[in-house]
């Protein structure tokens, strides 16, 4: 599954020890390449890296982590992310062209950066926040407030009925691509009752027996994506419309048929691109 199984060593300790810290950004620490928040890339699907060296002089410095004994680092663009992902050329292509381990290596890195490049002053009081912790908190010098990476939790589902899958199209979603429903968990709720409530406000279906599948990290910007399946007794849809442009059960003949297509589908369906989970999602119902 794109986006897991980092080789990078968090090094919770290093981040924690200020001179320890200090100590290893020499002439052996990496500088991952990045051309804003896009990844720099050779042909075989590896990272390119630098040194401290090419960072500019007033960049602020997040440390990723320990890989191969060298310390890791990746510089604060000057802006954090511009519309979706989708809209985003270059990433969609180097979703394809890294290796898996360098796909995760740089999703923790890009939702990393990207939120400090987005978060530089106090929610609490507004002034300016200083990065801390080797990036992985922002410190407020007006109020002391402490403010950390987040990541936003949101349910995506697999929903059967009568032996079809639950499937919705989004207006931005290219031609013929449809995809698992999802939505962001809100205050106060389970992840059962995301799911419930996220599929009964976008399609009408009340579902039951929720069951955890698996989960993916999404760096657009930074979410936990927590795949799930559930049941729903009744088919009869009730679409919102300002959520989706479209939803349909499928059978599993014609999905079956769409993933046998290869990435361009068949005639009427694209089956889920294979770096998201909802193609994981989708597989997992097919084939169990």
């Amino acid at each position: 599954m794109a986006f897991v199984g980092s080789p990078l060593d968090r090094a919770d300790d290093i981040r924690n020890d200020a001179e320890r810290l200090a100590s290893l950004m020499d002439w052996r620490a990496r500088l991952l390449k990045l051309d804003g928040l896009a990844p720099v890339h050779t042909d075989d699907g590896q990272l390119e890296w630098g040194t401290l060296a090419d960072a500019a002089p007033d960049a602020d410095l997040v440390f990723l982590g320990m890989l191969d004994t060298k310390a890791c680092f990746a510089a604060v663009p000057g802006e954090g992310a511009e519309g979706p992902a989708y809209a985003q050329p270059a990433i969609w292509r180097a979703m394809t062209a890294l290796e898996p381990a360098e796909l995760a290596l740089y999703g923790g890195a890009r939702s990393l950066v990207d939120w400090h490049a987005r978060h530089r002053f106090c929610a609490r009081c507004g002034q300016p926040t200083v990065l801390a912790k080797g990036g992985w908190q922002r410190s407020c010098g007006g109020c002391s407030a402490q403010h950390f990476p987040r990541t936003d939790p949101v349910t995506i589902m697999a929903v059967e009925h009568q032996g079809k899958l639950l499937l919705g199209r989004q207006p931005r979603f290219p031609p013929k691509m449809f995809s698992a429903l999802a939505g962001f968990v809100e205050p106060g709720e389970s992840i059962e009752e995301a799911v419930a409530r996220e599929v009964f406000e976008e399609a009408g279906v009340r579902v039951r027996d929720v069951q955890y599948i698996a989960s993916q990290p999404w760096p657009f910007p930074s979410q936990l994506m927590i795949g799930c399946f559930a049941l729903a007794d009744d088919g009869a849809l009730t679409i919102d419309h300002t959520e989706l442009e479209e939803a349909r059960w499928f059978t599993r003949e014609e999905l079956l048929d769409a993933r046998a297509a290869g990435p361009d589908g068949n005639d009427t369906l694209v089956f889920p691109r294979s770096f998201a989970i909802a193609h994981h999602l989708v597989t997992w119902w097919l084939d169990r």
